[in-house]
């Protein structure tokens, strides 16, 4: 991989065009993935927020699901925000009957934990130890439990509910940071991906 790493922004359904906007900025190649050979060409992925059923099912039509899944198992970089990090998860509450993830994080997470929209909030949290950051909730599920190896990378209130982890190379938030104008989590992201690269 070159010091530029090709991160793909899954293009079915979500806040596509922010997530591109926020990789650019950071440095890396960003690239829409609505089908298996663009999934193909890039080193990592991210999964953005939207509606997680209507991501899986659309997942599914475009004959994406299982290229995701192998992908992840094998060990692409992978990062999902909100309905991201539902998609990541490799055990949901609260989903509709029959509703898969892509998986790969060790972790039970909660859809709309935290309410509907009209209960969608802004909160300060601290991100993996870099400081404050400004937290865009929508919607927004929690994780309700983790296994040995996922990190807990930021807890909010209320009640301390673990909004971002980690395990391995992927990573996942509740929040929506493209929203923000704040990139640090695009970079802290982008860090993994290189790093990811160098190890191979």
């Amino acid at each position: 991989m070159t010091s530029v790493p090709t991160i793909g922004v899954l293009a079915l359904q979500g806040d596509v065009r922010e997530h591109l906007r926020s990789l650019t900025a950071v440095g890396a190649r960003a690239l829409t993935v609505r089908r298996p050979d663009e999934l193909a060409e890039v080193d990592a992925l991210v999964v953005p927020g939207g509606e997680s059923t209507t991501m899986w099912k659309l997942a599914d039509a475009f004959e994406l699901l299982e290229p995701l899944r192998l992908r992840i198992k094998e060990g692409m970089p992978a990062y999902g925000s909100c309905a991201g990090m539902i998609m990541l998860a490799d055990r949901i509450e609260d989903g509709v009957t029959g509703q898969q993830t892509f998986g790969g994080i060790d972790m039970v997470v909660r859809r709309n934990a935290f309410g509907r929209q009209i209960d969608s909030f802004e909160s300060d949290v601290d991100f993996a130890g870099r400081g404050s950051f400004h937290a865009v909730f929508i919607r927004a599920p929690w994780v309700e439990s983790v296994g040995d190896d996922v990190e807990v990378l930021a807890t909010a209130e209320p009640g301390g509910r673990i909004v971002a982890v980690r395990q391995g190379p992927l990573l996942a938030t509740s929040f929506h940071p493209e929203l923000t104008g704040d990139d640090r989590v695009h970079a802290y992201f982008v860090e993994m991906v290189r790093k990811d690269g160098e190890e191979l």
